[in-house]
């Protein structure tokens, strides 16, 4: 275990070195002029722009913590109902051949349509409101994680199917046993992928009607040239994702504790 955690802690370290080096180089790049503070602020100028965020609030008065939790309830919302509609029914269509068979075409087809294309119909069938933005999320990640879950299903290994069947498992044994404990890592893999696509799609999503919103900041910005306030937009929302994520990625160690087992016999 102690191994386990000085080996986690060099990690951070040199993660956490490789960041300062970078920042260091990026600001030193925009003192000696060869990157234009405008076009690519330093961080010196994104952290004054955090500030006036934090204290002052752009546009319009509002601060970068309205923003912040704006996006963050938005994003939990869509991404949320694509997770509790795509598991199931990926599960489900995972099981039944003949409904793999069926619904192959129609999920290739419409994973393959661009979300933010949806935007004007979505305004039209549901309006500017929140709920505009929330399904818009909901859409994108919900093809993500149904496509996986289907294949984390129907590719577990048959050794494992057969072996539980020849101890004389019953089917929902089999399921519960094996199909679902072998599927697992993939469908949180998918879960992280999905996460992604959500962040991808919120700024489009924040375009609507609102001035609330990491996206919404990120638009207004890029409306009123403030190059810094859009880069800081943008590292807000990557933030939020990184944050996110970790959270999943703690959440799938402590569901499958096996399963980080394997990882460090395959990293030895």
């Amino acid at each position: 275990m102690r191994g386990i955690n000085r080996h986690r802690l060099v990690n951070v370290l040199i993660g956490g070195s490789f960041v300062a080096l970078l920042l260091l180089a990026w600001e030193g790049a925009g003192e000696a002029g060869w990157i234009s503070s405008y076009r690519f602020p330093v961080p010196t100028k994104l952290v004054d722009a955090c500030w006036e965020l934090a204290t002052v609030g752009f546009p319009d008065g509002v601060t970068i913590w309205t923003h912040f939790i704006t996006t963050f309830e938005r994003i939990l919302q869509g991404y949320g109902l694509a997770l509790i509609t795509a598991i199931p029914l990926g599960i489900i269509i995972g099981r039944i051949e003949v409904l793999d068979w069926m619904l192959l075409p129609v999920i290739t087809f419409a994973r393959s349509i661009a979300t933010l294309s949806l935007l004007p119909l979505i305004i039209t069938w549901f309006g500017a409101g929140e709920l505009a933005k929330v399904l818009l999320i909901a859409y994108g990640c919900f093809w993500v994680m149904l496509t996986q879950t289907i294949a984390a299903v129907k590719y577990v290994d048959p050794i494992y199917i057969r072996a539980a069947e020849t101890l004389e498992a019953s089917s929902v044994g089999v399921f519960l046993r094996v199909v679902l404990p072998a599927a697992l890592p993939r469908i949180f893999a998918g879960a992280r992928t999905a996460l992604g696509v959500g962040f991808m799609v919120i700024v489009g999503a924040e375009m609507i009607g609102t001035i609330k919103g990491l996206g919404a900041l990120v638009m207004e910005a890029r409306r009123f040239y403030r190059t810094d306030m859009t880069v800081a937009g943008m590292m807000m929302i990557g933030l939020l994702g990184f944050g996110i994520s970790a959270g999943l990625l703690w959440l799938e160690r402590w569901v499958l504790p096996w399963n980080r087992g394997l990882e460090q016999v395959r990293r030895s």
